[in-house]
């Protein structure tokens, strides 16, 4: 909540004299739509509103994902037939306001601008109005079909206040339909009233303006008319004006050439925004926020009432337990723990099924196919490869699970919290713990959330160290030998590979703050949400989006890989024979190794595994199913056919520990390079961050078995 509050007025009709914007408001496919037709709908808010959930209430399974042209952020369309009307819903990245500042706020705009979509449906988080209805001005002032989804209204309501949805729809010149996305509250409302707003014509809309001062309204006139003689009607001039006074420098990019060429139109805007400064010594977008903040402060003293004893106190005492100073962080580490020992607790029921149906089908296709390479390589490469990590799949989703949970609950944001305020006493950014706290689910798209942050400096930083925190692709490497291995404690030694992780990623931080980045980084504000209740659907819907994604690499990157290195194991060949292991030409590369692994306690197989992990870490896991031929194995029913050929061969449990850490630091897989090599748009950099990774990998895994060797725990 903001304390300054400024005079605001709300303004509806008048004359197009005193709104210059009233000749350029924007042309929408809406106007004279007729029933039965196809209405695209944008769906708009701020992160944390709830915005995802009810796109998934309005289009349910009916949705893709893919990504902007030219960017990386992510896209999700989906379609929703109702009535005689098909809705082809867009869900547009989260955003605070329409500036463009970041690629979410630029990627937002130019969808506004560009596809034109007959309905912006707006979802506001009805626990946190004032914030949310800001982005509201800004699509006020850019004259688009707006509906608002007042999402969350339990939570409203739990607080004890209630809302006036009609009267706030007349303050705001649009419709208010009350939502609570988790629920499926008001979704039959929220569609019934974008078609209404969809086949009306465009004049059904009362306009509304934030009326700026005497001042402020003289200097947005005079530019307004200036614009408005020359946009055609592409772009509400008023909107242009107001953006102009703020130094918007894309939006400028949008005049027209001959303006932009115009000295006298320099010279008007120039010397607008010299007079204001002189009477608001504070800054005009400053004053421009604070206006927009009174407009909303008055229509919410005329449209929220208190109703009851409000319940936002419950949120307090949690807090005051959960992000404590001194067992704060205990908790959240308890609450990790909990998470891994269920992952491998919960997880070795269908895992042992799976493990047991593949080695069925292995035996199955060995018996029924003809003895020869194509047998070799179904059984021995895709089975073998494929099923050796489809096995962990139970586990991954278990993980998944937890996540989607803590995040759906408000604790994630908690977590981070605590984790920020170590990090700035390690001279780290606290914003850069949210894409490492992406990184427990995969490192691409942490790394690409670094965008987010204001400087360079700390993109860097923190795109060097988010690869250290262990993402899930890692997870089957670490459920495999720690199963094996430590079998009475895997939980624990899983939970501790993370925690290691995070400790390194904090420690490495420090040294490159001190040595590499010496300027000192951004003060950072954390939000934090208010607690919610996690829905089933929810949760097991956040769960299978990221689960699918393992699948998906199954069928494609992991299956490329098992079939290469089957090639690789199963040849050259002399009198149609398939060589001894050690003898083919995966063989012949992993001894080619030795040199650099002896010293680690890792055999040859392991070795080549590192090697094919570069492409995706879930690949070693499947190269060691093919390399032990667990797909020849008869002894299903004595417990993981790869579990007994990795102790067979003699790995000890110190070398065993000193893989899993290895596999922790290492270098990332391919698509993580990429993404590096994107965003930070260096190959130097890139190249570093590799370099780096993998030396200090072996160096942490060389100081396990020296230091265990020494205790005599090999």
């Amino acid at each position: 909540m903001r304390n300054k509050r400024l005079p605001h007025s709300i303004k509806g009709g008048g004359s197009s004299q005193n709104r210059g914007e009233a000749k350029t408001i924007l042309t929408h496919k809406s106007q004279g739509r007729k029933e039965g037709q196809t209405l695209q709908v944008a769906l708009i808010g701020n992160p944390n509103s709830g915005k995802t959930t009810l796109f998934n209430a309005l289009t349910g399974a009916h949705q893709h994902v893919g990504n902007w042209p030219g960017v990386t952020v992510e896209k999700k369309e989906g379609i929703k037939t109702h009535q005689d009307t098909t809705f082809r819903i867009t869900d547009l990245p989260g955003t605070y306001s329409l500036t463009a500042f970041s690629i979410e706020e630029v990627v937002v705009r130019n969808y506004l601008f560009n596809e034109n979509p007959d309905v912006v449906v707006q979802v506001v988080d009805g626990s946190n109005l004032e914030r949310n209805l800001y982005l509201t001005v800004q699509l006020i002032e850019l004259g688009v079909p707006l509906l608002i989804a007042l999402n969350m209204y339990d939570e409203l309501k739990g607080k004890g206040l209630d809302v006036d949805t009609e009267l706030l729809g007349q303050l705001f010149g649009c419709k208010v339909v009350p939502t609570i996305g988790s629920k499926g509250y008001g979704i039959r409302k929220l569609l019934a009233t974008i078609r209404e707003v969809g086949i009306q014509n465009e004049t059904d809309k009362r306009d509304i303006q934030v009326n700026y001062g005497r001042e402020f309204e003289e200097e947005i006139n005079g530019i307004t008319e200036k614009i408005s003689s020359e946009t055609e009607g592409k772009v509400p001039a008023r909107w242009m004006a107001l953006r102009v006074l703020e130094g918007d420098n894309d939006a400028m990019t949008r005049l027209t050439p001959k303006l932009l060429s115009d000295q006298g139109f320099h010279e008007q805007y120039l010397g607008a925004t010299l007079r204001l400064e002189k009477l608001y010594p504070e800054g005009v977008e400053e004053v421009i926020t604070d206006r927009r903040y009174g407009f909303i402060a008055g229509a919410l003293q005329e449209t929220v009432k208190r109703t009851g004893i409000g319940k936002q106190e419950l949120s307090e005492k949690i807090d005051s337990v959960l992000t404590h100073r001194f067992w704060g962080m205990p908790l959240f580490l308890l609450f990790l723990w909990l998470l891994f020992q269920g992952t491998f607790t919960f997880g070795a029921y269908p895992m042992e099924w799976i493990e047991i149906g593949v080695g069925w089908l292995s035996t199955s296709l060995s018996s029924s196919l003809p003895q020869g390479p194509l047998s070799e390589l179904v059984v021995d490469g895709i089975i073998g490869g494929v099923g050796g990590v489809l096995v962990f799949l139970p586990n991954i989703m278990i993980l998944f699970l937890g996540i989607s949970i803590l995040e759906d609950s408000g604790y994630m944001a908690r977590a981070a919290f605590l984790m920020d305020k170590l990090m700035h006493s390690l001279g780290l950014h606290g914003k850069s713990f949210i894409p490492l706290i992406m990184g427990f689910g995969c490192t691409v798209p942490a790394i690409m959330a670094t965008r987010t942050l204001e400087s360079r400096r700390d993109r860097l930083l923190t795109i060097l160290i988010a690869p250290l925190m262990s993402c899930s692709a890692r997870l089957p490497v670490y459920l495999l030998f720690a199963g094996t291995f430590f079998a009475a404690h895997a939980g624990n030694v899983i939970f501790g590979l993370y925690i290691f992780g995070v400790l390194m990623a904090i420690l490495a931080g420090k040294i490159f703050s001190m040595t590499l980045f010496r300027a000192k980084g951004a003060p950072f504000v954390m939000e934090l949400p208010p607690y919610r209740m996690p829905t089933a659907w929810t949760s097991l819907r956040h769960m299978w989006d990221r689960s699918s994604q393992y699948l998906k690499k199954m069928g494609t990157v992991i299956l490329a890989a098992s079939v290469i290195v089957w090639f690789l194991g199963a040849f050259p060949r002399t009198g149609g024979e398939t060589p001894p292991a050690a003898e083919s030409y995966i063989g012949e590369i992993g001894k080619s190794l030795a040199p650099v692994l002896d010293p680690l306690g890792f055999n040859w197989q392991m070795g080549v595994a590192l090697v094919t992990g570069l492409v995706a870490k879930e690949v070693v896991v499947s190269t060691m199913g093919i390399l032990f031929e667990v797909g020849d194995e008869e002894d299903i029913g004595e417990g993981s056919v790869l579990s007994n050929a990795l102790r067979n061969t003699g790995i000890t449990p110190l070398a065993a520990l000193a893989f899993m850490l290895f596999v922790l630091i290492y270098s990332p897989c391919m698509a993580v390079i990429v993404a590096i090599w994107r965003e930070s748009g260096s190959l130097g950099w890139t190249a570093f961050s590799v370099g780096y990774q993998t030396t200090l990998a072996w160096l942490i895994a060389f100081a396990t078995v020296q230091i265990g060797s020494f205790l005599g725990l090999g």
